[in-house]
C-alpha cells in the first residue's frame, strides 16, 4: 500500500528573488561595516514580501546579526499606535537586556511609552517637541543598541500602520547617522490608493538617497512551476502550470492556493474570483472551524487564545479541535508569541472577514468587548484600552464605545501618540450626542481633560463638556502635526463659544488658533493674540489669563520689543506666581529677561534669564529649560560677550540632545553658529550651522542656520553659495511671519552680496526696504551690522561713476538711521565709530585718528574679523599720511589682518590687505634675512607690455604715441594704460608717472627722445 503525498501549501523552496536578496545581503554587508541602512519594500498583496523578509532574517541570524521583527496590529480599521515598533523593542529587551537597558539609561520614562516594560511614562506635560522628543530618544537607544553589534529591524506591513508608527519610521529614516543598522519596512502596494495616508510617506522617502526601495514582481511562468513543483514535492504538469499561471497572474500566494486547490481536488475551474478561491478552502472545514475562524477574523490580526475562547463559547475540547482542522488546512497559524492564532495570510481574513453578514460583525466586536471588560487580562495591558475601544465602536454601542473610547484617548496620549489621540477624540465627538445622557454625565474632567487649565472647579467631579473634547482634539492636532484638522476644531469651537459667555475658554481657543496660524505659514497669529488679550481685559488672574499675557509678551518680543511687551510680560510673571502656573511663569520670566536686556538693563536681564535657566533645569522642566539654552546665550551674543555664550550654547547642545528638544537644539546650533563666527572659529561656525540645519524640525531655526551659512560664505567671498544660501533662508523664514531678527538680517546679507557684485542700487533697495519696516528698539544688534554693510558699500564705491545716483540719499538715510540706534555695549560703541568713519571715507574725509579710534574700540574685543577689518583701513589711511613711522605701523597693522584673512579663509579682506600691500610696496611677512631686493615692476603686478607703456606714460607720450612707438593700436594702448592705473591704485596718468619716477623705475636716459621737427 502505498502512503499518502505529504502537500504543503507554501513551498519548501525559495523560488526567485536573486536580485532582491543581493540588495538585502549588501544593505547587511554594509550595515556591518557601520552604515546603517534603510530598505522599503513593496509589493501587492500575496506576490511574497513576508517570504522574503523571513528569507533574509533567517540569513542575517546565522549571520551573527540581532534580528527583531514588528507588525503593524490592524484591529477592524484601526492600527495599535506604535506595535511595530514596541514589538520590535520587546525583542530587543528579550535578546539583549543588559545592552538596551544601558543603552536607556536616563530615559526610561520616555521610552516606555514605546516599551512599557522599561517602567512608568514620565508625567510631565505635553508640548509641541512631546513626539519629536521620543522619535529623537528612540533613534538614538537604536544607535547605541547597534553600536557593537549588527541588528535587523524587520517592520511589518505599513500599509496598516498609525500615523505615529508612519512619522516614527520616517524619523528614523531621515535621521540614522551612526550603528550597525538595518531597518526595513514592508507595505502592500497595491492598497495604496490616491488618498491613502502612506502614500505622502512614500513620496517623502523616495526623495532620500539614502533609502533604498524594492518593488516586488509577480512570478515568471518558468518561477510559478518551480513554486509549484516545491509545494506538490514533484514535477509538475504543463499544462497545470499553464493553468495556475494564468489564474494567478503570477501571485505567489493564489498560486499556492490554487496549486493546493487542484491537489485536493477542489472545484476551482468552477469561479473565476479569487475570493471564492480563498474562502472554498474555508468552507471546505468543519462547522465548528468555519465558526472559529470567523471569529478570528473579526478580533484583530491577531487573537490571544484565552480571549478567542471566551468569545468562541465553545467547550475547550471543541474549540481545540475546531483550532486543530484550521491549522491542518492552513487557514490559521500560531502566532509566532505562542499564545494566540493569526491568518496565513491576510488576503484569507479579508476574505473570510468580507463575508461576515453585518449584524454578525457587530455581534462578534459585542462578544469581544465584553469578555475583554469581563476579564482585562486577555489582551496585552498596552493594547487592552485601544482593542476595547474598538470593538465597542464597532459593535455600535454608544453607550459603551464613548468612555472606552476616551479612555483610549488618555492612553494615546500618555504614549505622545497624537495622531491616534486625535481620531479617537474625533471619534468621541462623533459619539457624543449618540451618547446617553446618563453616560455623558457621568463623565469627569480628570482623566478625561488636562488641555484646558483648571479653572478653579474640581475636576473629580466637575462634568466633561463637549468644548474640553474639541480643546483637547486642537492640542492633539498641534502636538501631532494635524494643524489643518486642529485649526478645523478650533474654528468650530469659537463658532460655539458665540452663543455662549465664557470669556476665558474663548481666549484659551484664540491662542490656540494664533499659533496654528502661525505654523500654517497663514499669518503672524497678531490679531488673534488681540482678541485673546481682549476677552481677559479686566478678569481676575487665572492660569489662561497668564498664559495670554505670555503669549502676548513672547510675540511682542519677537516682533515689536518695547515698553508694551515689558509691561505684558511683567503682568504674565505677576498673574503666572498668583495662580501656581509654574511652567507659564518661568517663560514669562525669560521674556521678561530678554525684554529687560533689550530695554537696556543688560545685567539685570542676564541675571533674571540665568536664574529661570538654572531653575528649570533643576525642576526638570525640559521645554523651558531648551527655551532658556536658547535665549540667554542669544543675549549674551546681542551685547558682545560671545565666549560666555559659547560656554552655555555647548551645555545646551548637551542637554537639547539629551531630552530630544529637537527645535531647541537646533536654535543652540544657530546661535552657536553665530557667535562661532564672532569669536573668528569660521570652521566651527560652518559646521553648528550645518547642524541647525540638519536637527531643524521645523522651518524656522533651519532659516537661522541657511542665513549663518551665508554669512560665512559672504565672509569668504562665495558669493554664488552667499546667494543660494540666502536664498533658502527666504524660503525657510517664508513671508507671513516677518520678525526684525528676520528683515534686518536678510537684507544685510542681501545687500553685501549686491555691493560684491556691483548692483548699487540694488543695495540700496535692500537697505531702504529694512529701514522702511523699522528697526525696533532691542534689534540694535541686527542693525548696526546692516548699517555698517550699506556705509562700506557706499566708501567702496565712492570713484564708480555708475554709483552716483542715488548716493547722497542712501548716506542721509544710513547717517539718520545711526541716530536712531543704541549703543548699549562695548561691541556697539566699536560698531557706531566704524559706520561713521565708513561713512568719512564715503566722503573722502576719513581720517587716521578716525580710524585709530575704531581699531582701539575693537582692539579689546573678540572679534577678530572685524578688528582685522579696521586694522586693514588704518592702514590704508596711514599710508595715505606717508612717513617713515606710518608705514612701519601701516606695516605691521597689514600683517595681522592679513594672517587673520588668511586663518578665515576671509578671500575678499586678504585680496584687499595685499593689494594695499603691494601697491605700497610692503612685505606682509617679515624678512628672514638679507634677501635680494624685489624687482619693483613685478611686485606692481605689471606685465613686460604694461612696463614699456608705463615707461612712455612717465616719458609724457599720448595714447597715440605709444601706439606708435610700439606698434600697436590706440584702443589697445588706451586699454593697457587702464589697466596700469588700476593695478597702481591712481586716478590718472600724472600719477602713474609720479609713482614710477619715486620708485625709479626707469632711469632718465632710458626714456626715449621723441625727434621734433
Amino acid at each position: 500500500m502505498l502512503g499518502t503525498v505529504e502537500i504543503s501549501s507554501v513551498s519548501p523552496v525559495f523560488v526567485g528573488r536573486t536580485d532582491e536578496l543581493d540588495v538585502l545581503h549588501d544593505a547587511l554587508a554594509r550595515a556591518h561595516a557601520g552604515e546603517p541602512q534603510a530598505l522599503l519594500i513593496g509589493g501587492e498583496a500575496g506576490v511574497g514580501k513576508t517570504r522574503l523578509v523571513e528569507e533574509f532574517t533567517a540569513a542575517a541570524g546565522r549571520d551573527g546579526a540581532v534580528v527583531a521583527v514588528g507588525g503593524c496590529v490592524e484591529i477592524g480599521a484601526d492600527g495599535l499606535p506604535f506595535a511595530p515598533f514596541s514589538t520590535a523593542l520587546r525583542t530587543l529587551y528579550r535578546e539583549l537586556p543588559a545592552d538596551l537597558a544601558a543603552a536607556a539609561a536616563g530615559q526610561e520614562e520616555e521610552l516606555a511609552r514605546l516599551l512599557p516594560e522599561l517602567g512608568d511614562t514620565g508625567s510631565g506635560g505635553h508640548d509641541e517637541e512631546g513626539m519629536a522628543r521620543l522619535f529623537e530618544l528612540t533613534a538614538r537607544l537604536l544607535e547605541r543598541v547597534a553600536a557593537e553589534r549588527t541588528v535587523v529591524l524587520a517592520l511589518e506591513d505599513l500599509h496598516w500602520a498609525d500615523a505615529s508608527t508612519r512619522h516614527l519610521l520616517s524619523y528614523l529614516f531621515r535621521t540614522l547617522r551612526a550603528g550597525r543598522l538595518v531597518v526595513l519596512a514592508t507595505y502592500r502596494s497595491d492598497d495604496i490608493h490616491r488618498r491613502h495616508p502612506m502614500r505622502p510617506l512614500l513620496a517623502e522617502l523616495d526623495r532620500l538617497r539614502t533609502v533604498r526601495r524594492l518593488d516586488l514582481a509577480r512570478f515568471s511562468r518558468d518561477e510559478v512551476g518551480r513554486q509549484i513543483a516545491g509545494i506538490l514535492a514533484a514535477e509538475p504538469d504543463p499544462a497545470q502550470v499553464d493553468d495556475i499561471f494564468q489564474r494567478s497572474d503570477g501571485n505567489a500566494f493564489f498560486v499556492e492556493e490554487l496549486a493546493v486547490a487542484a491537489a485536493e481536488g477542489c472545484r476551482t475551474g468552477l469561479t473565476d474570483t479569487l475570493r471564492d478561491l480563498l474562502l472554498v478552502r474555508v468552507e471546505a472545514l468543519p462547522e465548528s472551524a468555519q465558526k472559529v475562524a470567523r471569529i478570528v477574523a473579526e478580533g484583530g490580526s491577531t487573537v490571544e487564545y484565552r480571549l478567542l475562547a471566551a468569545v468562541a463559547r465553545l467547550a475547550e475540547d471543541d474549540l481545540i479541535e475546531a483550532l486543530r482542522a484550521a491549522v491542518n488546512a492552513n487557514i490559521l497559524l500560531a502566532a509566532p508569541s505562542g499564545d494566540g492564532y493569526r491568518f496565513r495570510h491576510s488576503l484569507v481574513r479579508e476574505a473570510v472577514g468580507d463575508d461576515l453578514l453585518p449584524g454578525e460583525r457587530s455581534r462578534l466586536n459585542r462578544r469581544y468587548a465584553e469578555a475583554l471588560e469581563a476579564d482585562p487580562t486577555l489582551v496585552p495591558a498596552d493594547q487592552r484600552a485601544m482593542r476595547l475601544a474598538t470593538y465597542w465602536y464597532h459593535a455600535h454601542d454608544p453607550a459603551k464605545a464613548l468612555p472606552a473610547v476616551l479612555d483610549a484617548s488618555v492612553q494615546a496620549r500618555a504614549r505622545h501618540a497624537y495622531s491616534e489621540q486625535l481620531r479617537l477624540l474625533e471619534r468621541a465627538m462623533e459619539l457624543w450626542d449618540a451618547a446617553p445622557e446618563e453616560v455623558r454625565a457621568g463623565l469627569h474632567l480628570r482623566g478625561y481633560a488636562e488641555a484646558y487649565p483648571e479653572c478653579g472647579c474640581d475636576p473629580a467631579t466637575t462634568p466633561l463638556r463637549f468644548l474640553d473634547l474639541m480643546a483637547e482634539a486642537a492640542l492633539a492636532g498641534r502636538f501631532g502635526g494635524e494643524r489643518e484638522r486642529a485649526l478645523k476644531i478650533t474654528k468650530k469651537a469659537l463658532r460655539l463659544l458665540e452663543d455662549e459667555h465664557d470669556p476665558l475658554r474663548a481666549a484659551w481657543f484664540w491662542i490656540q488658533r494664533s499659533r496654528l496660524v502661525q505654523s500654517l505659514a497663514r499669518g503672524d497669529g497678531r490679531q488673534e493674540l488681540a482678541t485673546a488679550q481682549e476677552l481677559v481685559r479686566g478678569l481676575p488672574p487665572s492660569r489662561v489669563h497668564a498664559e495670554v499675557l505670555t503669549n502676548v509678551a513672547n510675540w511682542s518680543m519677537l516682533h515689536e520689543p518695547g515698553p508694551d511687551a515689558l509691561a505684558a510680560a511683567e503682568q504674565a510673571v505677576s498673574y503666572a506666581r498668583m495662580v501656581s502656573a509654574r511652567e507659564t511663569e518661568l517663560n514669562a520670566r525669560l521674556t521678561l529677561g530678554a525684554l529687560t536686556v533689550g530695554a537696556g538693563d543688560i545685567e539685570a536681564g542676564l541675571a533674571m534669564m540665568e536664574e529661570v535657566r538654572q531653575q528649570a533645569v533643576a525642576e526638570g522642566h525640559a521645554f523651558e529649560a531648551g527655551r532658556a539654552y536658547v535665549n540667554l546665550p542669544n543675549d549674551l551674543e546681542s551685547v558682545g560677550r560671545s565666549r560666555e555664550a559659547v560656554r552655555i550654547l555647548t551645555e545646551g547642545v548637551t542637554y537639547t540632545r539629551r531630552f530630544g528638544l529637537l527645535d531647541s537644539e537646533a536654535w543652540v546650533w544657530g546661535n552657536l553658529a553665530e557667535s562661532r563666527f564672532s569669536l573668528g572659529c569660521w570652521d566651527e561656525a560652518t559646521e553648528a550651522a550645518a547642524a541647525a540645519l540638519r536637527r531643524g524640525q521645523s522651518t524656522k531655526p533651519k532659516g537661522c542656520g541657511a542665513m549663518c551659512l551665508a554669512l560665512l560664505a559672504l565672509g569668504r567671498g562665495d558669493l554664488a553659495e552667499a546667494s543660494r544660501r540666502l536664498a533658502a533662508a527666504h524660503a525657510f523664514f517664508g513671508t507671513h511671519d516677518p520678525m526684525p531678527q528676520q528683515w534686518i538680517v536678510l537684507a544685510h546679507v542681501g545687500l553685501g552680496i549686491a555691493a560684491a557684485e556691483g548692483r548699487h542700487a540694488d543695495a540700496r533697495a535692500e537697505l531702504a526696504a529694512a529701514l522702511d519696516a523699522g528697526v525696533p528698539p532691542g534689534t540694535h544688534r541686527y542693525g548696526w551690522p546692516l548699517l555698517l554693510a550699506a556705509a562700506t558699500a557706499e566708501a567702496d564705491a565712492r570713484a564708480l561713476p555708475a554709483a552716483r545716483p542715488g548716493r547722497e540719499e542712501a548716506l542721509d538715510r544710513i547717517a539718520a538711521a545711526l541716530k536712531r540706534l543704541t549703543t548699549d555695549a562695548p561691541v556697539w560703541h566699536a560698531h557706531e565709530a566704524w559706520v561713521r568713519a565708513e561713512l568719512l571715507r564715503a566722503e573722502g574725509r576719513d581720517t587716521t585718528a578716525a580710524w585709530s579710534d575704531v581699531v582701539t574700540a575693537f582692539e579689546p574685543l573678540e572679534r577678530p574679523y572685524d578688528l582685522a577689518r579696521v586694522r586693514h583701513r588704518l592702514a590704508v589711511a596711514l599710508l595715505a599720511d606717508g612717513g617713515d613711522d606710518e608705514r612701519a605701523r601701516a606695516t605691521e597693522l597689514l600683517r595681522l589682518a592679513h594672517a587673520v584673512a588668511g586663518h578665515l579663509g576671509a578671500r575678499p579682506l586678504a585680496d584687499a590687505v595685499a593689494l594695499v600691500a603691494q601697491r605700497a610696496r610692503l612685505p606682509l611677512t617679515a624678512a628672514a634675512g638679507p634677501e635680494p631686493p624685489a624687482d619693483p615692476v613685478e611686485s606692481l603686478g605689471l606685465t613686460s607690455r604694461e612696463h614699456d607703456v608705463l615707461r612712455l606714460v612717465a616719458a609724457g607720450r599720448t595714447n597715440r604715441q605709444i601706439a606708435e612707438e610700439l606698434f600697436i593700436s590706440p584702443k589697445t594702448a588706451s586699454v593697457h594704460v587702464s589697466n596700469i592705473l588700476a593695478k597702481l591704485g591712481v586716478a590718472g596718468r600724472g600719477e602713474a608717472a609720479a609713482v614710477a619716477h619715486r620708485l625709479g623705475l626707469f632711469p632718465a636716459e632710458s626714456l626715449p627722445v621723441r625727434a621734433t621737427g
